[in-house]
C-alpha cells in the first residue's frame, strides 16, 4: 500500500533541487552578515527553507560547515538560533514548523561538534516577520533560521 508519506518522499529530491536553485539568488542576504568586518558585531548565518519544510539541503549544510570552520575560537561565542516562518498555514502550524526548523539547524550544529548546551533557541513562528508576508519574495525570506554568533565579552 502506497501512503501519502511515501508519495511525498519521491518529490523531496526534486523539491530540494528547485529550492537550491532559487536560494542561490538569496545568498546576498546571508552573505552581508558573513562578510562582517567588525569583530564586535555578531556573526549571522541564515538557512532558508521551502514552504512548509524543515529540510536543510546539502548545499546549505555545506555552507554552514564552511561558515563555522571560518570562525576562530568558536567556543568564545554564544550561539542563538532564531527560527521564522511566513504566515501561510496558521499560528499553531507555524509555531510547530518554526520549532522543527530550529531543531534541524541545532542538529547540524551538534554534528559539527558544537555542544548542545552552547545552543540557545528562540522560535518566532509567524510572529516576527522581518520581510513583508504580503509578497512572494517576503514570504521566501521569512522562511529561515538565523544563527547568531555573539562573542563572549569578559
Amino acid at each position: 500500500m502506497v501512503t501519502n508519506a511515501m508519495k511525498l518522499r519521491c518529490y523531496i529530491p526534486v523539491i530540494s533541487l528547485l529550492i537550491s536553485i532559487y536560494f542561490i539568488s538569496l545568498r546576498a542576504y546571508s552573505q552581508a552578515a558573513e562578510d562582517n568586518p567588525d569583530p564586535d558585531q555578531p556573526l549571522i548565518k541564515s538557512i532558508f527553507f521551502g514552504g512548509g519544510s524543515y529540510y536543510i539541503d546539502p548545499e546549505q549544510s555545506e555552507s554552514l560547515y564552511e561558515f563555522i570552520n571560518g570562525i576562530t575560537n568558536i567556543d568564545m561565542y554564544t550561539i542563538t538560533i532564531h527560527s521564522h516562518t511566513d504566515n501561510i498555514g496558521g499560528a499553531e502550524y507555524n509555531n510547530w514548523l518554526s520549532k522543527m526548523r530550529s531543531e534541524s539547524v541545532a542538529y547540524e550544529l551538534i554534528i559539527q561538534q558544537i555542544p548542545s548546551n552552547n545552543i540557545h533557541i528562540s522560535d518566532f513562528g509567524q510572529d516576527n516577520p522581518i520581510f513583508d508576508n504580503r509578497t512572494f519574495k517576503g514570504r521566501l525570506l521569512n522562511r529561515r533560521v538565523d544563527i547568531i554568533f555573539e562573542k563572549i565579552v569578559f
